[in-house]
């Protein structure tokens, strides 16, 4: 096993992402890997197979974290999809947190439709009851054939289903979408329907990612030999419009504050929409710059 201890004495092993909001959490790593691992726009976790940490490394990492963290009031558990841990490993994570770290006041974690699938509406609501307070949930797209292209494992029916069923236990949702994922060809369709998926799912929070092309992954191969076409900076940009002219939620946050995006936006919807797509409009005029290609990230 590559076991890395890194300079604060937890234990990490390979490349370990966790979302924006979380970055002043305590990261626990419960699990290696990404139990699907199959999406063709991915390579985050390529170089891990998965797993789920013994749980003496789990308990050393939690009792590190009570020495050394408590100005740290929350917690987020790794890595892709953590939630797929049966329920009463999972449950004894969450008691251990609880008696070792009493100040953590919100839990995040990682969420696949499989993992919510997996756990039934009492598990849910118990995790809740524990301290989950938060659910991050890759959608990508609203768009079904889209989804079959990039081997997603489920469809926006299933989406929609599992995260309802998350926030029926009072978990908040946090979803992710990705501009560009359904090609140039498709892209205002990949927008519409993913407009429509987010406005029957109406989640707490949308965060729209701009894609950007990992080496070695199968949508990057795609591109190379010209199966795939990216939308250019404008195309992402009015496809970004598209989406949300096509969401109609109660109330949530809808970011593309990302790194990877062209045009950073933060608004409430639905009461920002009008003001939020005027502002899109001044940027396909031109009237506002867009972020430059050397300064876009991961």
């Amino acid at each position: 096993m590559n076991l890395i201890k890194n300079e604060n004495g937890m234990h990490y092993e390979g490349i370990c992402i966790r979302p924006p909001s979380e970055a002043t959490s305590i990261l626990l790593q419960a699990t290696v890997g990404c139990s699907h691992n199959k999406c063709t726009f991915c390579g985050t976790y390529k170089d891990k197979r998965f797993r789920i940490k013994e749980n003496e490394i789990i308990l050393s990492d939690i009792l590190f974290a009570s020495r050394y963290m408590k100005n740290q009031n929350r917690l987020f558990i790794m890595d892709g999809d953590a939630l797929i841990i049966p329920f009463p490993r999972l449950r004894w994570i969450f008691e251990q947190i609880n008696k070792h770290l009493p100040w953590v006041n919100r839990i995040g974690i990682y969420a696949n439709t499989k993992g919510i699938h997996l756990k039934k509406e009492e598990e849910l609501a118990e995790l809740k009851r524990m301290g989950l307070g938060i659910i991050y949930m890759g959608v990508e797209t609203g768009d079904d054939q889209t989804l079959v292209a990039i081997r997603k494992g489920a469809n926006s029916q299933k989406i929609i289903d599992m995260g309802r069923k998350a926030m029926a236990a009072g978990i908040k949702l946090s979803v992710t979408v990705l501009l560009g994922i359904a090609g140039k060809e498709r892209s205002l369709i990949h927008a519409r329907e993913t407009g429509k998926l987010l406005s029957a799912l109406d989640p707490d929070y949308i965060g729209a990612l701009t894609l950007m092309l990992i080496p070695g992954t199968p949508l990057a191969e795609n591109l190379h030999t010209g199966k795939f076409e990216l939308p250019d900076s404008r195309g992402m940009i009015m496809e970004l419009r598209e989406m949300i002219a096509s969401t109609n939620i109660t109330s949530g946050l809808f970011f593309s504050n990302h790194a990877s995006n062209y045009l950073p936006i933060k608004a409430r919807l639905p009461q920002d929409k009008d003001q939020t797509l005027n502002l899109i409009d001044m940027a396909l005029e031109g009237q506002l710059n867009l972020r430059d290609e050397w300064m876009r990230a991961l």
